[in-house]
């Protein structure tokens, strides 16, 4: 059991009133909150988040159906520990043991920005386990070919962006901000529960390793999106939020050239769409589910 997470009193438990659970895993303890009973429904969530960005549609869809949503080791109530790769292929290792530890079945995996590489690439690998896909902006590609991501990555290896990430903790304070179409939908007390988890300059390695890996694991991606075939059959919704600056449209079109068996809705919003169009977001599992 990991000690250092039960004294995290930051945690606003009226907006996140569930029980915590702790995994032990190779590479430290796994906080996780799992909600109902019924099929599985496990969300993976990407930076600078934790499993906070999904709590109301744990809480709604935990009426009908088990909602298992992780932190990855790093982030919100896990561990944090040292010197450690801190990939996205290192997390989808992480998480691939959770989902057999637990021995998931029947999964239909709800995955978000670098949790969408993450959570896919564990889905690939369990691909048995995994009945579908809910997408929200996300990509599994090569990326060091993308302008964007260039000029990122450069920024990310500097000096300056270093101390950014570890000394102003840019990425929850500023980054996040930044995702939202209609800044009014990130309140001062949700933003505290993102901003909270990275307290100090070792907590916000994390946020920095995943920043370095949107370039860095390119190779690694493609090798993912080659081997997308064991999942692309399944059945996917994708929730995608068009004002998203960064994951744009481009990247919705990729995914509806590569997928067989998908439904879209495009949501008028930015890149947190768990956030911006709650409700809509769930209606929309919810119908799928029904499906």
């Amino acid at each position: 059991m990991n000690s250092t997470a039960f004294s995290q009193s930051w945690v606003d438990t009226t907006l996140y009133p569930f029980e915590n659970r702790f995994l032990h895993l190779e590479a430290g303890h796994m906080h996780y909150i799992d909600e109902g009973k019924g099929e599985t429904i496990l969300f993976v969530h990407g930076t600078p988040t934790w499993s906070f960005l999904y709590r109301d549609l744990v809480r709604e869809l935990s009426k009908e159906y088990r909602c298992i949503a992780i932190d990855h080791l790093g982030f919100g109530l896990s561990d944090k520990p040292n010197s450690v790769p801190g990939t996205p292929q290192w997390h989808s290792h992480n998480l691939s043991e959770f989902i057999r530890k637990l021995d998931l079945q029947d999964i239909t995996m709800v995955v978000h920005d670098f949790g969408g590489p993450i959570g896919l690439a564990a889905g690939i690998e369990n691909s048995e386990r995994v009945k579908r896909v809910v997408l929200f902006n996300s990509w599994l590609w090569a990326t060091e070919q993308t302008k964007e991501a260039q000029k990122i990555d450069k920024t990310i290896n500097s000096w300056f962006g270093k101390f950014l990430y570890l000394k102003m903790n840019f990425s929850p304070k500023v980054l996040l901000k930044k995702g939202f179409a209609n800044k009014t939908n990130l309140s001062k007390e949700v933003h505290q529960q993102y901003i909270k988890p990275f307290p100090d300059k070792n907590s916000r390695i994390p946020l920095l390793n995943l920043a370095k890996a949107l370039v860095g694991s390119s190779d690694w991606y493609e090798k993912q999106w080659e081997q997308l075939d064991s999942l692309s059959d399944k059945e996917w919704l994708i929730l995608w939020g068009t004002k998203d600056k960064f994951i744009t449209i481009d990247y919705l079109q990729k995914w509806q050239e590569r997928l067989s068996n998908f439904k879209t809705k495009e949501l008028d919003c930015g890149h947190f769409v768990q956030e911006e169009k709650t409700d809509a977001s769930i209606r929309e599992i919810i119908n799928f589910m029904h499906e």
